[in-house]
């Protein structure tokens, strides 16, 4: 206990093995952040100012963008100092704030998706209790729901994590304050943190993953139901955009949070890591603003305003 210290810093040095891409991996993110801001906000202004898309769906939506757009400011901005900069060092207590937020996010966006495909499947299975079933008051009670759990299990795992003992300074093999990398940082290996971290997957990721299944199940009964092949195509092309970004999302998130502990290798999750940080935050506006046809309507009218407004 004698050499053991305060920590101050740890040393981020997910992408150091491959120093000749420091600058292509910058200009390569920065783009991606910037597209990914721009469509999020696009979105959410577009959902924001067009009456027609105020309903349940488009809500979720919105609320998915906007914490979409957290999700990625609480990881993207240092990562992309530490690709220009020799420095790569975070702080204790920044690190800390960072596992809080990217955790909170990622959990609150997996039950968006969750909720998201409860709609789909009261649209589809229940149309005619639809707009009781899915009225404002629940719409907001599940975004609470969400948002309230996600950042509770935040809170512990980040707090169960950070009491754990380091000593000296520590480099952590990844581009951002992941749960597993953190604790291979500690002085200690039985802390019994992986099982804490399993269950945070379970609870979280299989959970939500196993209510879209059932939704989809009872989505694809449904379907199968429809007399007509135009009338079923009609149906599922309203949840195709949505069970993209489930596939790719909670693909990448199993991948990493669901295996146990013998099978970790920091290498590959860096790079699968960068799929559900960078990535999939793009994918959400654009599979979105491609595959639905009121989001392109309400985009050709914004657009169609602002060339009359120049061109007078």
């Amino acid at each position: 206990m004698m050499n053991e210290t305060k920590m101050m810093e740890f040393i981020l040095i997910g992408f150091s093995e491959f120093p000749d891409l420091q600058i292509p991996l910058f200009v390569f993110f920065s783009l991606t952040y910037l597209v990914t801001l721009t469509g999020n906000v696009l979105l959410m202004t577009i959902i924001r100012l067009h009456r027609h898309l105020h309903i349940p769906m488009y809500f979720f939506l919105s609320i998915l963008s906007f914490s979409e757009t957290c999700y990625t400011f609480a990881l993207i901005p240092k990562m992309l100092v530490n690709l220009i900069t020799e420095e790569k060092a975070i702080s204790f207590t920044g690190c800390a704030v960072q596992m809080f937020f990217f955790i909170g996010f990622g959990a609150t966006n997996c039950m968006l998706l969750t909720a998201m495909g409860y709609d789909r499947c009261v649209a589809i299975c229940k149309p005619l209790h639809y707009k009781v079933l899915m009225n404002d008051r629940v719409c907001r009670q599940l975004v609470a729901f969400a948002t309230g759990t996600g950042f509770t299990l935040s809170l512990i795992v980040t707090y169960f994590v950070f009491t754990l003992p380091f000593c000296g300074g520590k480099e952590i093999n990844h581009f951002f304050c992941d749960m597993a990398p953190v604790i291979q940082a500690a002085c200690t290996e039985n802390n019994g943190i992986e099982t804490v971290i399993f269950i945070f997957g379970i609870v979280v990721v299989f959970g939500s993953f196993l209510l879209i299944l059932l939704s989809y199940l009872l989505i694809f009964h449904t379907i199968l139901k429809i007399p007509s092949t135009e009338g079923k195509g009609k149906a599922f092309s309203t949840c195709a955009s949505h069970l993209t970004v489930v596939v790719v999302h909670f693909g990448c998130a199993s991948i990493v949070y669901l295996r146990p502990k013998s099978t970790y290798c920091l290498q590959e999750d860096t790079l699968i890591s960068v799929t559900y940080t960078v990535v999939t935050p793009l994918l959400n506006p654009v599979v979105y603003s491609l595959r639905n046809k009121d989001v392109h309507l309400a985009l050709r009218k914004c657009l169609g305003r602002k060339v009359c407004t120049w061109m007078r």
